[in-house]
Order: C-alpha cells, then sequence, then structure tokens
C-alpha cells in the first residue's frame, strides 16, 4: 500500500490558504480517481483512491500542521507502511509560487510539519513534494502562509496543483527517482 500525506490545517478559516496547499492536492485526487469521500481516523480524514491497479491511501491530518507526525505514525504503524511507501505534500515559501521540488528524503528545513513528521517517526528517509507558494513580501511568515491566495495568484496555484496531482501518479507508478526526474526542473 502507498501512503500519501497533505498537509494543512482543519477547519473551514484555513480552506484555500497557502499552508493547505497538500490539502488541496489530495482533494482533487479524491475527487478524480475516487469517491471523494474521506473517513476519520487516525487522527486524520482518510480516502482510499484507485487509479488502473494501483491504490493508494491519500490522508489529511485532522491534528494541525504543527502535530501532523502523530496521524501519520499510526497510519504507517497500523498499515505496516516502509517510510519508502510513504509521500508527504507539503507548502514551501522557498519555492518560487508554482515550482515543485520533489526529493526522496531530506531535512524538514524549517517546515513544522514535516518537523514533526520526523521527530514522531525518528527518520527523514521518506519521499516529499514541496509545493512553492512563493515568499513573504513581508516579515510575517505565519500570516503569509495562513493567507489565502490572491486573485493574480489563483491560475498558477491552480496548475501547481494539477503538477503535483502527476507528480503523485508518477511516484506510485514508477517510484520517487523517475518523479524526480520527471518534475524537478531548475528553479527559476
Amino acid at each position: 500500500m502507498k501512503v500519501v500525506v497533505g498537509l494543512g490545517n482543519p477547519g473551514v478559516d484555513y480552506d484555500g490558504t497557502r499552508h493547505n496547499i497538500g490539502f488541496d492536492v489530495l482533494d482533487k485526487i479524491a475527487k478524480t480517481d475516487g469517491d471523494g469521500k474521506y473517513a476519520l481516523k487516525f487522527h486524520g480524514a482518510v480516502c482510499q483512491v484507485v487509479k488502473g491497479e494501483k491504490k493508494i491511501l491519500v490522508v489529511k491530518p485532522m491534528t494541525f500542521m504543527n502535530l501532523s507526525g502523530s496521524c501519520v505514525a499510526e497510519i504507517l504503524g497500523f498499515y505496516r507502511v516502509e517510510f519508502c511507501d510513504l509521500l508527504v505534500l507539503c507548502d514551501d515559501v522557498n519555492l518560487p509560487l508554482g515550482k515543485i521540488r520533489v526529493r526522496a528524503e531530506g531535512g524538514h528545513g524549517g517546515h513544522n510539519g514535516l518537523r514533526d513528521i520526523q521527530n514522531k517517526l525518528g527518520s527523514t528517509n521518506y519521499p516529499r513534494v514541496r509545493l512553492g507558494v512563493g515568499g513573504p513580501s513581508e516579515a510575517n511568515l505565519a500570516g503569509y502562509v495562513l493567507g489565502k491566495f490572491r486573485p493574480h495568484e489563483m491560475t498558477e496555484a491552480k496548475m501547481m496543483v494539477d503538477d503535483a496531482v502527476d507528480a503523485v501518479w508518477s511516484w506510485v507508478k514508477d517510484g520517487i527517482h523517475v518523479c524526480m526526474n520527471r518534475f524537478n526542473g531548475p528553479v527559476k
């Protein structure tokens, strides 16, 4: 089984925010390749999705971003999923808006959701897709990532969600190295 986790914050107040771009990717996958219905378990919203012969579990932790690791650890433990079969999607202020970066492993890079997953799993050896939301022009990073995309950013954000969906299925079908080669173009 493959598990794809999108990071974000639960609740309608956070819908459409930069921090919830991981949730947006999973919602598109769940609606396109599944029934779009999530069940609440393991401190998360979980939906099984099938595309062809490939099955994945998409998971949105409902513990808020900074506590995402508990949900991820519970799912991996229950289903006995190896770290290589986990893919985490998160926002990244260090990437330009619309750019995605696929990694086979790595540190948290200051992202509190990834930091908590790293702490709960005791490892950084799991694949992730970082979704570029651009950096704030103001000093208030929390306000920026918890803010909604501006109207002139919406087209780029939607295209990035589509690219991320393609990256997820590339990872499921062909593995992390093919996915990295396909989606990691130069950063502008």
